[in-house]
């Protein structure tokens, strides 16, 4: 019998880890840079826990049942466990509070796909205790920044505003509202054009549909309509967004020294038929759009009522985050030519030479390893049955120092010629 991981799941070895560790290590670099810090939730929850947002369908969680009966399930994604966790376990703890996280998620293929991936990887952050712009500008900017650090030049990021849009749907009639929006969220034409509605209605849907472009193109569309007061804010809101964007864009780059430079001005495509087809954002949402394949490289938004469904007193709480999808950003990554193609090398090949000297050159390998901060020392394990086994052994794995040892402790140096 020949034993395989199960469907959806994968294994990684090392020169993958070693791919997936350099894009992690320079998104993390940047959560720091922004004073963020890394929270570990449970892998699983309680069902309820994952459906209270209304963010995940219950098809899509892979669920297990403990002993006495309950319903648990691998999280699908991070946001209800950080919101779980932040009003239930971080009582007292001064806000904003920023936090990030890097961690496997788990969704169930729909019935009837095989083969497809149902572990994946993330890293994003959340900003829990913060409204305003300011704060949807923190978080848009590390998401350029994170963008840049990785030097991801062919992406872009998509902009809505989901209560602006859902505002915007109100004059349709209550029994085709949800088909409006999810026709929109999917970008289907052909439904709105189909649907019972009147000539005006119709004419609104397909408007909506199509209120995508340069920021300042968008906006003056939108101006048009007749909109409410608490609309015209939304509007003029997001219109200051975008000019704080561009302008503490400006002055990073005319700041920077040695950060990666950017290829072009802080603008999003700004698309107001950016909808999702549940209401977990309140705010803000966006997407990061790699221009190859059309890639989800990353999304995001605000989602101001999602604490308290999970506070014991109903209390509220703001929140923004994003999450950046690691697999996609390895394939774009790797078609890019950035990524490493070898796993790291050792630096030193620690060598006994005879059965004697094992103690003398494990304790010499140690010495090593303690003499500077990342070393990588092997001990050669009597697998080579001479010296020039070894030396071939080291070439073939780039090691270019050996450390022959003798019983006594007394080495000596030899530098090989390889390539790296």
């Amino acid at each position: 019998m020949v034993y395989q991981p199960p469907v959806g799941a994968r294994d990684l070895f090392p020169l993958d880890v070693a791919q997936k560790r350099w894009i992690e290590k320079r998104i993390q670099q940047v959560f720091h840079s922004w004073g963020y810090h890394r929270i570990i939730t449970s892998t699983l929850e309680r069902l309820e826990t994952l459906m209270a947002g209304g963010a995940v369908e219950q098809s899509t969680v892979i669920q297990l049942q403990d002993t006495e009966g309950e319903v648990l399930g691998l999280r699908p994604e991070l946001t209800a466990s950080i919101a779980r966790a932040a009003v239930t376990r971080m009582a007292g703890a001064s806000y904003p509070q920023r936090l990030y996280y890097n961690a496997n998620v788990f969704r169930r293929a729909a019935k009837g796909v095989h083969n497809r991936q149902q572990e994946f990887y993330q890293a994003g952050v959340e900003l829990l205790g913060a409204d305003g712009i300011a704060a949807d500008a923190e978080i848009l900017l590390i998401v350029f920044d994170c963008l840049r650090h990785l030097e991801l030049e062919d992406c872009y990021l998509v902009l809505g505003e989901a209560g602006l849009t859902r505002s915007l749907l109100s004059p349709f009639p209550d029994s085709l509202r949800e088909h409006v929006r999810e026709a929109i969220a999917t970008l289907d034409r052909i439904t709105l054009e189909t649907l019972p509605l009147s000539n005006d209605l119709r004419d609104r849907a397909l408007f909506l549909l199509d209120l995508r472009g340069q920021p300042t193109d968008v906006l003056q569309r939108v101006s048009s309509l007749d909109l409410d007061p608490e609309q015209r804010t939304t509007v003029n809101t997001l219109k200051a967004l975008i000019e704080l964007l561009q302008d503490a864009h400006s002055r990073q780059l005319s700041q920077a020294t040695s950060a990666p430079s950017s290829p072009h001005p802080l603008t999003p495509v700004l698309d107001l038929s950016l909808v999702q087809t549940f209401d977990y954002y309140t705010g803000i949402v966006f997407e990061v759009v790699g221009s190859h394949g059309q890639r989800i490289l990353g999304q995001g938004g605000r989602y101001d009522q999602l604490l308290s469904l999970y506070h014991p007193q109903g209390k509220t709480c703001p929140g923004i985050g994003f999450v950046l999808n690691i697999e996609e950003l390895h394939q774009v990554l790797l078609s890019d030519g950035q990524l490493p193609l070898q796993t790291p090398a050792s630096d030193w090949l620690v060598v006994p030479t005879s059965p004697e000297a094992y103690a003398a050159a494990i304790a010499h390998a140690q010495k090593i390893r303690e003499s500077a901060h990342l070393v990588r020392v092997e001990l050669e394990l009597g697998l080579h049955d001479s010296p020039a086994a070894i030396r071939e052994y080291a070439q073939r794995r780039r090691i270019n120092q050996i450390a022959w040892v003798s019983k006594e402790g007394l080495s000596k140096i030899e530098t090989l010629s390889v390539n790296l």
